[in-house]
């Protein structure tokens, strides 16, 4: 056999496969190749069998159903009929927050008060008394500047304690406007003075209109003049605005600027 010729396969022994793998080896050849595909993976070897089954799609986790809202102050049936028993039902009455942490704090005055401020939330280190803070000492000041006796004003909050970043939108769906609509009911002011633009919509305002559109509180067929202005955190920081609050209280209460 010319030792350039490859080996024949048919009828060689031991020693002749060694001596062809060995020529293929030196003519740079070391795996066998085939054109014809392979299905090396392939499970099943018999072709009458089955195909294997299809993955099973995973089933989506359904969706939690939807949990019911819990009215703001609990059944309405619930609610104090008189001013008397109000300060208890604020102080105790669950659905009227979530207990975050402070007190509860009750509002302070009598019914048929000359004047009726209201107010977002209690001050951070209120306890007991309702804006017992910086935001308190400016309203007394306030009440001094303007001649009103302390004893003829009812204050008031919105919500029972302090709450940072507060979901006034949630609380609005969930009744709060009509809460302190009662309130104010059982207070029945002469007047009616809201700090925090977060409050007007309680009160049915419409918050892409000015709150200088806003003149009353209409309610159960009593009407009861409103001043809005801004919150008192804010007439602190920027003692310009509190010049321009004056003024529109003078305006308001028809009093000659000085």
């Amino acid at each position: 056999m010319d030792s350039g010729d490859p080996p024949h396969r048919a009828g060689l022994g031991p020693t002749d496969i060694s001596s062809a793998l060995g020529w293929w080896r030196e003519a740079g050849v070391d795996f066998d190749y085939t054109d014809a595909p392979i299905a090396w993976l392939s499970a099943a070897t018999d072709d009458s069998a089955p195909p294997p089954a299809a993955p099973r799609a995973r089933a989506e986790p359904e969706a939690p159903a939807d949990l019911p809202i819990v009215p703001f102050g609990g059944n309405r049936d619930g609610w104090p009929g008189s001013l008397a028993d109000f300060p208890a039902w604020w102080l105790t009455e669950p659905t009227l927050d979530e207990g975050q942490a402070g007190q509860r704090v009750p509002p302070r005055g009598a019914a048929g008060a000359a004047l009726m401020v209201i107010v977002p939330q209690p001050e951070a280190e209120d306890a007991g008394h309702l804006l017992g803070g910086a935001e308190g000492r400016l309203l007394e000041a306030m009440f001094a500047a303007m001649g009103l006796d302390a004893t003829r004003v009812y204050v008031a909050s919105a919500l029972p304690r302090h709450t940072p970043l507060a979901d006034w939108s949630g609380l609005a769906a969930r009744g709060a406007g009509a809460v302190l609509s009662h309130h104010i009911g059982l207070v029945a002011p002469e007047r009616l003075l809201v700090f925090g633009s977060t409050i007007l919509p309680l009160l049915g305002h419409d918050p892409t209109h000015s709150a200088q559109t806003l003149r009353a509180f209409n309610h159960e067929g009593r009407s009861v003049p409103l001043l809005a202005a801004r919150d008192l955190g804010a007439l602190l920081a920027r003692p310009a605005w509190k010049s321009g609050f004056w003024r529109t209280w003078l305006d308001w209460t028809g009093q000659e600027r000085t």
